[in-house]
């Protein structure tokens, strides 16, 4: 069965359920969301699934999904709140439910091989733990070299901690974008594992989905709203500027955690795989106007409509205040950088060769860390870039800030994902106080799988 909606946008049935083309968190209290059985857990499950992703009369292409859509179900937690999931793998191979962007105990965040076993097929698992931050993540897979496959084919959902007082908006959406390499009979191309990929740029697709839904996605609200625009990246590979047209934006927040409100210079910034961006902007006033985010693929091509967002009805009231997210008050106001300890990172290869984290190809999780560091230390990783392709390295269990380059300075934000051109080196600074065992690799799974990757611990 299949069903269309609008316009060129699809909505695709996934074995049990229907996936839903937005979020709108506004007024919809656990809209999306699975079900709590009686004892507080969510039943949740990978399992194989089909997505229409050519036109008629191609068929349905052989997919994975979470819950039974793609993306997975919108799960919503509110911040010190414990989650606890009944976890069933139904797939032919192993896999594991990961939280990347989570400052959660090291016991749940789902590293396959590092911090728990990789779930067998047939498997399952109770996971547990609590968020101790408001935010907007993903939930992944982490099970080694199936991740590129695996997400590659829809394992990947959204995950929203809320804030305890939420913010006043009208329209709250979250939105995560994704990307499918299809041959022309509507299937996905079988290349997971092609080493030319995965040693070069990574695994990107030209059809683009917003939501499981083709871009453009089509939201409208009242003139004047106020619209929280949570945008999150669940493409593999793909490196994209969003171009931003017909509103005064501010980003309020970065990988999951709140920033001092900045405008994104000339109304566009980069976004890779992983990354989370909160965005807050008043509508226009005019019915009939609207608010558009694009893509900017930076080749020659030309932009790729993503979002649309129409003003319709009657207008609302004028804000006085200007949109923001309040501070996070586990983090750090400062970082004593004089007395961090440096932990240099340098990936190289790639091309005819596997890539290489300080002279070591990753092909599982070695018995030593790369580092260790003691609870509480202040510390700065150097990570540099020796190969001919951006980098994408994802630090785990903590949030860093983006050191500049000319000084001792850091930008207004916090990020776990970090995009590195070739030949450069980026230096960021966190606090290392969450204790376990922590991985330091890159947010591309083909770049994994072909080597970037590394682990360091926090005792």
């Amino acid at each position: 069965m299949q069903q269309r909606a609008s316009g060129q946008s699809r909505r695709a049935v996934l074995g049990s359920g229907l996936a839903a083309a937005a979020w709108g968190l506004s007024g919809r209290a656990g809209a999306d969301t699975p079900a709590l059985a009686a004892d507080g857990f969510v039943s949740f499950e990978a399992a194989p699934a089909q997505l229409q992703l050519g036109p008629p009369p191609a068929e349905a292409a052989a997919t994975f999904a979470y819950g039974g859509a793609i993306p997975g179900p919108l799960l919503k937690v509110r911040r010190g709140q414990e989650l606890k999931f009944k976890f069933a793998n139904r797939l032919a191979e192993p896999t594991t439910l990961s939280f990347p962007g989570l400052r959660a105990s090291n016991a749940g965040a789902g590293v396959g091989g590092l911090t728990q076993e990789r779930l067998k097929p047939g498997a399952s698992a109770e996971i547990r733990f609590v968020a101790p931050d408001a935010g907007f993540n993903l939930y992944l897979p982490h099970a080694g070299l199936y991740d590129a496959a695996q997400q590659g084919r829809g394992l990947f959902g959204p995950i929203i901690v809320e804030e305890a007082v939420k913010p006043d908006v009208d329209l709250d959406a979250a939105i995560v974008l994704s990307d499918w390499n299809v041959d022309a009979s509507g299937q996905i191309r079988d290349d997971f594992s092609d080493p030319a990929i995965g040693r070069g740029g990574g695994r990107r697709g030209s059809l683009v989905l917003a939501n499981g839904a083709a871009a453009p996605l089509k939201l409208s609200t009242r003139p004047g709203a106020r619209v929280r625009l949570r945008l999150g990246s669940a493409a593999t590979a793909r490196l994209a500027t969003i171009a931003i047209d017909g509103a005064k934006t501010l980003i309020v927040a970065v990988d999951g955690q709140p920033s001092e409100p900045f405008k994104p210079l000339n109304n566009q910034f980069p976004i890779g795989p992983g990354a989370r961006f909160e965005l807050m902007f008043d509508m226009p006033r005019d019915a009939g106007a609207g608010v558009r985010f694009s893509l900017r693929s930076g080749s020659g091509a030309a932009d790729l409509p993503f979002i649309a967002i129409a003003a319709e009805g009657e207008p609302i009231g004028l804000r006085s205040a200007p949109p923001r997210l309040p501070v996070n008050p586990l983090l750090p106001a400062e970082i004593a950088l004089e007395a961090a300890r440096r932990c240099d990172f340098v990936v190289s290869g790639g091309g005819s060769a596997p890539f290489a984290v300080n002279g070591v190809s990753f092909v599982d999780w070695s018995a030593k860390p790369a580092y260790l560091l003691p609870r509480g230390a202040p510390t700065v990783f150097a990570l540099a870039n020796k190969t001919a392709f951006v980098q994408a390295l994802r630090l785990w269990g903590h949030v860093a800030r983006l050191l500049h380059s000319m000084d001792d300075g850091w930008e207004p934000y916090w990020r776990d994902t970090v995009l590195i051109q070739p030949g450069r080196t980026a230096h960021i600074a966190f606090v290392a106080d969450n204790p376990g065992r922590w991985p330091l690799e890159s947010a591309i799974p083909e770049h994994r799988a072909a080597g970037v990757g590394a682990w360091f611990q926090v005792s």
